[in-house]
């Protein structure tokens, strides 16, 4: 709970401050957030080609500057999302609704861009199901309790263990950005011996990390699948901008048809963005995988998901539709 007390006690101070820049009518330059991992490669080619500016200029708004930011994990994105130190968050799904709650309503999502299967991987040859996890047995997540990969393992510690036991490998998770917990797994003696793990740092794993072996993946936790990159922002900025927003809207769609029509060129601005060593063929090899190229905008899971989150009190309030916490811009985009 430690994380989500830090964020409450920040929150309504950052989201009110009178006169914040970041909510200003004509905004002309913004921030947007992005993190490690080929699920954010929609954003990648929305940065290399410029096409929010471009459906920007085509709502008028001629000279919109773009300054896309890295972070290793979600919950330092969003901290900087309530600072007013960006103005639009690409992270997973559990932090658009954990903001949604905390501010009652006043950070909402824009779209997803990617449902792409996430795997918990370990290298310890005695693990091979969750309940072969052993106290000392650590696993690397992007934010404990709260990010879409710790959750995953909530629900999954549910249908295993039963409903009153869905915490009960929390206290083995660890919080590591996805570059670092791989370079842990990837050594034989760090602390770290399992990783719930994005694309491209799964498919590698699996195939570099001595005794790497999938434990399970987020489709068998979800049936159907699960959105993780999400783009969210504050409704005070999206009232203020609403052609920002629309222009959003407008880029990711092009991003995802793009990727779609020419996926080597796209994994070419992914490896030129991120600086992932992976090989072309080998990431057009992972992206062959079963349910890896699912980049679409319609969010996917995210009701069982909020239903977790609301069931075990990470989430004070249920929604009662995925409509309630994406904007109004963004009901016809046929989620669940």
């Amino acid at each position: 709970m430690k994380i989500v007390k830090h964020i409450s006690s920040i929150l309504m101070a950052a989201l009110t401050a009178a006169g914040a820049t970041a909510y200003a009518q004509g905004q002309n330059e913004i921030t947007i957030t992005k993190q490690p991992s080929i699920l954010y490669l929609p954003a990648l080619v929305m940065e290399k080609q410029g096409l929010i500016e471009k459906a920007a200029a085509a709502e008028g708004i001629k000279d919109l500057k773009i300054n896309w930011r890295s972070f290793s994990s979600g919950g330092a994105s969003t901290d900087a999302l309530l600072s007013g130190n960006v103005q639009i968050v690409n992270s997973g799904l559990g932090n658009l609704l954990l903001l949604w709650d905390r501010t009652k309503g006043q950070v909402k999502g824009i779209t997803t861009n990617s449902a792409l299967p996430l795997t918990l991987v370990s290298r310890d040859p005695k693990i091979k199901t969750l309940k072969d996890f052993g106290p000392k047995d650590k696993i690397a997540v992007p934010t404990v309790r709260i990010s879409t990969q710790a959750i995953l393992l909530q629900m999954a510690c549910e249908k295993v263990f039963g409903k009153d036991n869905w915490a009960k490998l929390d206290v083995n998770t660890v919080q590591l950005g996805h570059p670092d917990a791989a370079a842990m797994l990837a050594n034989p003696k760090g602390e770290i011996s399992s990783h719930f793990a994005a694309p491209p740092y799964d498919y590698k794993e699996l195939k570099t990390v001595p005794n790497a072996h999938v434990i399970l993946r987020s489709n068998d936790v979800i049936d159907g699948g699960l959105s993780q990159s999400t783009l969210f922002t504050t409704t005070k900025f999206a009232d203020a901008n609403p052609k920002i927003i629309k222009a959003v809207l407008t880029a990711s769609k092009e991003a995802i048809d793009y990727i779609k029509a020419n996926t080597e060129k796209s994994v070419e601005i992914y490896r030129e963005i991120s600086g992932d060593k992976t090989s072309v063929p080998e990431l057009l090899d992972m992206l062959k995988q079963p349910g890896m190229m699912d980049f679409q905008m319609a969010p996917a899971g995210s009701m069982k998901f909020a239903e977790h989150m609301h069931k075990v009190g990470i989430l004070k309030t249920m929604p009662k539709k995925w409509t309630d916490y994406f904007l109004p811009a963004s009901a016809s985009l046929n989620g669940n």
